[in-house]
């Protein structure tokens, strides 16, 4: 049972229940949540670790629209869409409701319906490509749903952010059929009606039905599932190496997924990037620091190709030269072109940490700094106050000052965000005096 199918006399919108979360709204910070119902209550709470003032909780914009075009041609729900305009945009389209449909990370992807409710929700940044998780906007019926992986009917005053309280919106997560993750959330968003009970049965059984078509879609095509990370904002198509953030790279595969030796992720690193192939000499310069012997190389690509022979024969490498029999996607790869044609946020999305960190092949040595070093740059040559606060999350940024003091010089003087920045500035600033 979803936490909207029990009654509440007068529904959401009811006086008595719009007063009382007007009241408890306005006492937020200064005493806990009362009067509202518990997952409200919750979620305020949630949202003041990030946001102290209400009023500083307003949805960024996270991507340009180059950037957003692209990210929505990748993504799985762009499968489902037909789907969703048919069952829920087409009909509400004359009825003063908005249909959202926002990835697992609360970013809306596409912002349809009533044409004049759509110039007015831009009014409180509710439009496409703009970001309302919990953590961006506090609470709001997508992001909380995201946040509970559950549906969530959020009425007027029971939004965190006073920009929503003339709004109301029902929310529900859709789910990968396969794996069961996260692909994203399906939001309705209005007047009245949007928290009516009937408007969270339509969205959920349109849900339902978006997932039973992802799953025929598959079935069909015979395509593996794409499986979204769920710690960051956007996805990496399932089939390629995973070699960002971690000592061990890990192979994707349709449904299969192998984890290599820190040794095996450097050379199908090479190889991966190398699709004309590499001779043993080659390898023997790129993946050891120290000198070895051919002999050497040609006995780890024999341990490889048994490795992979055993769980992904249609990887083991080829010889003479050494290449891969098919094209692997990298993910730094895929950070590099999306640094190159300028789409840094999706880079800064997709990013994990530094490649394979602690490799001292000298290829995967020069492939990391260049990685690293590009992304940071693009990151403070534009200046985004949410890119910068994005880039700084990372653990290589933690004790990059210029980084910190570069957030300080975009972030607006009354953000609340700004206290934090400053203690870390200043800690890194006395520990460089006393270094």
């Amino acid at each position: 049972m979803t936490q909207q199918q029990l009654p509440i006399p007068g529904g959401l919108t009811s006086r008595s229940l719009q007063q009382c979360a007007h009241r408890a709204h306005e006492r937020l910070g200064s005493a806990p949540p009362s009067g509202v119902r518990t997952l409200v209550g919750e979620s305020w709470l949630r949202s003041l670790k990030h946001f102290p003032d209400p009023d500083a909780a307003q949805a960024p914009l996270f991507y340009s629209d180059e950037e957003l075009d692209a990210y929505r041609r990748g993504h799985p729900l762009a499968a489902v869409l037909p789907i969703i305009r048919k069952l829920l945009v087409q009909p509400s389209a004359d009825s003063g409701l908005l249909v959202a449909v926002g990835d697992a990370n609360g970013r809306l992807l596409w912002v349809e319906g009533d044409r004049d409710l759509r110039r007015r929700a831009e009014g409180m940044m509710f439009v496409a490509g703009s970001d309302w998780s919990e953590a961006a906007v506090g609470t709001s019926a997508p992001g909380t749903a995201l946040a509970l992986g559950r549906s969530v009917q959020i009425a007027g005053a029971e939004h965190f952010s006073p920009q929503a309280h003339h709004w109301s919106c029902t929310a529900v997560p859709v789910h990968d059929p396969d794996s069961g993750m996260v692909l994203g959330v399906v939001d309705i968003t209005g007047t009245d009606d949007a928290v009516a009970v009937h408007t969270l049965s339509l969205v959920e059984a349109t849900v339902a039905a978006a997932e039973a078509h992802l799953s025929l879609h598959r079935l069909q095509d015979q395509q593996p599932a794409r499986k979204l990370p769920a710690t960051k904002t956007n996805a990496v198509d399932r089939e390629g190496l995973q070699i960002l953030g971690q000592d061990r790279g890990v192979v994707h595969l349709g449904r299969k997924s192998v984890e290599l030796s820190a040794r095996h992720a450097e050379l199908i690193t090479l190889l991966a990037l190398h699709p004309a192939g590499l001779s043993a000499e080659q390898l023997a310069v790129m993946a050891y620091p120290e000198h070895v012997s051919v002999t050497t190389v040609r006995a780890e690509m024999l341990r490889l190709r048994r490795a992979l022979s055993s769980h992904l024969p249609s990887l083991v490498p080829r010889s003479r030269p050494y290449r891969l029999p098919r094209e692997l996607p990298v993910d730094a790869s895929q950070v590099l072109d999306y640094l190159q044609r300028g789409a840094h946020r999706m880079a800064l999305n997709l990013y994990r940490g530094p490649v394979l960190p602690r490799s001292e092949a000298p290829f995967i040595v020069r492939l990391r700094t260049e990685v690293s070093s590009l992304l940071r740059e693009a990151v403070l040559t534009d200046g985004a106050v949410d890119a910068v606060l994005q880039y700084l999350q990372l653990p290589e940024a933690a004790d990059d000052a210029e980084a910190w003091t570069a957030a300080l010089k975009v972030l607006p003087p009354r953000s609340p965000r700004r206290a934090s920045v400053v203690a870390h500035v200043e800690r890194l600033e006395a520990e460089l005096s006393l270094s």
